[in-house]
């Protein structure tokens, strides 16, 4: 499980991801645990690295004994056809954010659906759920789709992206597991979100390198809950306009711990202590840079 002389090597993969918290997240719950974790960033984009180079990245890792990597944007459909296998899981929704390398094997995992799940029950439970517009249908749109139709009970998943094939390709798969009448595509957002209890964007829209709003600013409602995937800012423009107008929140943090908990227990074989991580998350959150030091 590329645990060796007292350590694990672990790590993230994407672009635009030098303010992530997922590597305190993981030290901090190893140093708990007596456990000496080394987690690491591969951020794309500040490496000057192109998207061929991913299958180069993965060789690497694995020929020096990692554990396994954690995947974020763009990379959670590209980097499927790299694996030898996937989780039940990660087959279902066509996405991975964990890959673990086992025995000479690469084996993909998604644990944004359970994080996303886990995150919303703790800030939105009662939050009503008939109708829901989601933003975005890409690797982490696949997941946050299948939690809400599945374990979040949503009655109809409004779809909405800006590449009509890949919104059209998650419709069908969604209504094939849960129902033609349950999922719909979306050609006007705006228009859509009157109809919707609630706003999920499930974009990169929001990150410092994707600045800007995921919708325009009139479509969301008082009345509306709205939930951000984006956590760093943990406030993003989304949210801070939702609040603004009185809307219930739900902001990326709790999606964070919850899949970043699993990845740990895929990396390391322990046990994770969730409320340990969430108070890790919001210590680095308080700390920033002093806490990343």
């Amino acid at each position: 499980m590329g645990i060796g002389r007292g350590r694990v090597l672990a790590g993230l993969v994407g672009r635009g991801i030098l303010e992530s918290r997922t590597p305190w997240m993981h030290e901090q719950e190893a140093e708990a645990q007596n456990l000496r974790l080394i987690y690491s960033l591969f951020d794309f984009t500040d490496r000057r690295w192109s998207d061929e180079d991913l299958p180069r990245l993965l060789d690497a890792a694995q020929r020096v004994g990692f554990a396994g990597l954690n995947v974020t944007f763009p990379f959670k459909q590209a980097i499927i056809p790299l694996l030898d296998d996937l989780s039940t899981g990660a087959r279902a929704v066509g996405a991975v954010n964990t890959v673990a390398f086992r025995d000479g094997k690469r084996i993909g995992y998604n644990t944004d659906v359970t994080g996303f799940a886990e995150g919303f029950r703790a800030g939105l439970a009662d939050a009503p759920r008939s109708a829901v517009l989601q933003l975005g249908c890409g690797g982490a749109g696949s997941a946050t789709a299948h939690a809400l139709l599945s374990s979040l009970d949503a009655g109809r998943l409004i779809l909405s992206d800006t590449d009509h094939a890949r919104a059209e390709a998650l419709r069908a798969q969604l209504a094939e597991a849960y129902g033609a009448d349950r999922v719909t595509l979306s050609s006007d957002a705006v228009a859509s979100a009157r109809e919707a209890d609630g706003i999920v964007n499930a974009t990169p829209m929001g990150m410092d390198k994707f600045p800007g709003l995921p919708i325009a600013a009139q479509a969301i409602e008082p009345r509306h809950w709205i939930a951000d995937i984006v956590y760093f800012p943990l406030v993003t423009g989304f949210l801070a306009e939702a609040r603004r107008k009185g809307c219930q929140t739900l902001d990326g943090s709790g999606m964070a711990v919850g899949q970043a908990a699993d990845a740990f227990e895929i990396f390391t074989g322990k046990t994770a202590d969730r409320r340990r991580m969430r108070a890790s998350f919001a210590a680095f959150v308080s700390d920033g840079p002093r806490a990343a030091a």
